[in-house]
Formats: structure tokens, C-alpha cells, sequence
């Protein structure tokens, strides 16, 4: 057994880990999904989910706490607004994996990371989307 298990090193020095993060963190939050590897996302989503309850609580302090991560002023506002109004009713959960499959230069495992109830027309099929809807279209004639 294990103790005191701390976050995935992910070959990466503490600074260069912390910078990658922060700015995984907040493009998510611009764009409401990323692709990325496996690894990288989960790191990710534990930090995002952080950021959107702070946005929930809100508060000077808690702004404070946020802008550590998310540099970008725009989206900051976006969190303590948009995203405080949208996940009012949510206890937690804000973020989904959705595993992609391998790419193909170093087979590694991507996904994508995105908010959860996003808007419709920002919910774009992950790749491969219009092989599955061409597949559909010759099933049913």
C-alpha cells in the first residue's frame, strides 16, 4: 500500500508540470474541450473542477485563488459568471473523458477533455464523427 500518493510526474520538471497545466486548465475553460492524452487530462480535470467550484463559491479571495491558475483575465470572468450560473445545481462532475484512441506517431492514448452541459453548437463530434454518420446513413437505406 501506497501512502500519501501525490499527482502523476508525467516526465516533466515541477515548473515545466505546473506551467503545462495551467495553461491545459484554462484553454479548457476558454474552449470548453481539449484533446490530449489520458495521463495529461486526468492531471487536468482534477485542477479545472477546483477552478469551476471556486467560480461557484465566489468572492474576492476565491478570485485570487483561481487567477494562481487561470491567467487569463476573460476567462476568469467567464468562470465567476458564466460557468457559476450554468453549474449551480451541480455538486460536482463538471468535466468528461472521453477516450479518442491512439495517435498515431507514438501510439499514445489521447482523450478529450470537456464541461459537461456545454452548449450545443459547441459540441462538435471528436474525430471521427463523420465516418460514424456515414456508417449510419448506409444501415438505414
Amino acid at each position: 500500500m501506497r501512502h500519501k500518493v501525490g499527482q502523476r510526474k508525467l516526465h516533466r520538471s515541477t515548473s515545466h508540470r505546473l506551467a503545462m497545466l495551467n495553461n491545459m486548465v484554462t484553454s479548457l475553460l476558454e474552449h470548453e474541450a481539449i484533446r490530449t492524452t489520458v495521463p495529461k487530462a486526468k492531471e487536468a480535470r482534477k485542477m479545472a473542477e477546483r477552478i469551476i467550484t471556486l467560480g461557484k463559491r465566489g468572492g474576492l479571495a476565491n478570485v485570487r485563488l483561481a487567477a494562481r491558475i487561470v491567467k487569463d483575465k476573460n476567462v476568469l470572468q467567464k468562470v465567476f459568471s458564466e460557468y457559476k450560473d450554468r453549474y449551480a445545481n451541480r455538486k460536482g462532475g463538471y468535466t468528461r473523458i472521453v477516450k479518442l484512441g491512439f495517435r498515431r506517431g507514438d501510439a499514445a492514448e489521447m482523450a478529450l477533455l470537456e464541461l459537461v452541459d456545454r452548449p450545443a453548437k459547441q459540441a462538435a463530434p471528436a474525430e471521427g464523427g463523420e465516418a460514424e454518420a456515414k456508417t449510419e446513413e448506409k444501415t438505414e437505406g
